[in-house]
């Protein structure tokens, strides 16, 4: 499959839209798993969140790199990014408590941005923003949600639209990286049930998420814009919420 196989719509694309909501949904779903229910295997859907996100990160470069004679920094992405990264930060600390190893997940999904952009742009500029982010998710991997991994994912989901579907196996393997690989693969050895789900959602996740882009929805899909950054440190004060009730 290369470029002109996926659809890369200059209005409001409603597959994307879609892929966006599921992810979100993932996510919801993967962090429930912390309010006090007894729901581990909430964890295997919610291996899609990151890579659909990763997936809608790419799309969004495929449209500016159609329009963009020289590609540029998107500024005001990476700000909404960062912005909300910082806004986050508490409302994810107050939910995960001693689970909270990193910081939340949008560092590493502007970082991964940055990268990208860095491998697609033909200015000295974004080619060395795109290092520089790369070189401070390396150093700083520990303490990144989905560590270095992570923030390379979003240019593996990149490659896949400029050559064949087939390489998507290469973001699932990223993918499979960018998570808890030892435990999962140690779990998938032993035979335990999680682990393997977790093991195959994460090889084949980035490909799933392809398929929907080439979908054409149907039905109607409520456009996620700018104001859906909202969601994710919103999400984790109502989930505390609903754990703090459980507790009563």
């Amino acid at each position: 499959m290369t470029d002109a196989n996926i659809p890369i719509n200059h209005g409001r694309n409603k597959a994307l839209d879609l892929l966006k909501w599921l992810a979100m949904l993932s996510m919801v779903m993967d962090h429930l798993r912390y309010v006090g229910w007894h729901a581990d295997w909430l964890y295997v859907p919610g291996r899609l969140a990151f890579p659909w996100f990763c997936l809608a990160i790419a799309v969004n470069l495929a449209r500016s790199r159609t329009h963009d004679v020289e590609p540029r920094v998107q500024w005001k992405y990476l700000t909404w990014m960062v912005v909300f990264a910082a806004v986050a930060e508490v409302p994810y600390r107050l939910f995960m408590t001693d689970e909270a190893y990193t910081l939340n997940v949008l560092p590493t999904l502007a970082l991964g941005l940055l990268v990208a952009q860095g491998w697609v742009g033909r200015a000295w500029s974004v080619r060395l923003l795109g290092l520089v982010a790369l070189v401070a998710g390396a150093v700083f991997s520990d303490h990144l949600m989905f560590g270095v991994f992570g923030v390379l994912l979003p240019l593996a989901c990149l490659l896949v639209f400029r050559r064949s579907i087939w390489l998507a196996i290469l973001p699932g393997v990223v993918c499979l990286f960018s998570n808890a690989w030892r435990q999962i693969i140690d779990g998938t050895q032993w035979g335990d049930p999680i682990s393997v789900g977790a093991l195959i959602v994460c090889l084949i996740g980035p490909a799933l998420g392809v398929l929907l882009l080439r979908s054409q929805p149907t039905f109607a899909v409520l456009p996620m814009k700018r104001w859906a950054y909202a969601i994710y440190p919103v999400h984790f004060l109502l989930l505390l919420s609903l754990r703090q009730m459980l507790a009563l």
